[in-house]
């Protein structure tokens, strides 16, 4: 599963996909994650199965969804309070619901709240 992060410059992207990949290795499962721009839509888009939204970016939400929609990429907005999340679970389980609802999901560390 190919994960790409957007935000605005980079930098708090890249932050969460550093977290989702460890969470994702230290649960055994692969994944890889990279952090993109705003900018560097919709060229981006083209290699991910799921785009992870900042939550600065909901102005720009449905165009990213757009975007995303030409490859069939699921797309989440990224709650105001994910950078609390350090090490990445909560995001992995946001994406695990994202991909299957319906599924039954472990519950946030004490560290991570939902």
């Amino acid at each position: 599963m190919r994960i790409l992060v957007v935000c605005g410059a980079g930098a708090s992207s890249t932050f969460v996909a550093q977290r989702v990949r460890h969470a994702a290795q230290t649960a055994g499962r692969q994944l890889s994650a990279v952090a993109g721009t705003e900018q560097s839509l919709p060229i981006d888009i083209d290699a991910a199965d799921i785009v992870l939204v900042g939550p600065h970016l909901l102005g720009s939400l449905d165009r990213i969804r757009r975007d995303a929609a030409t490859r069939l990429a699921h797309v989440i907005l990224l709650p105001a309070d994910i950078y609390r999340d350090v090490d990445g679970t909560r995001t992995l389980a946001l994406i695990d619901e994202a991909l299957d609802p319906d599924r039954e999901h472990p519950a946030p560390t004490e560290r991570n709240p939902a």
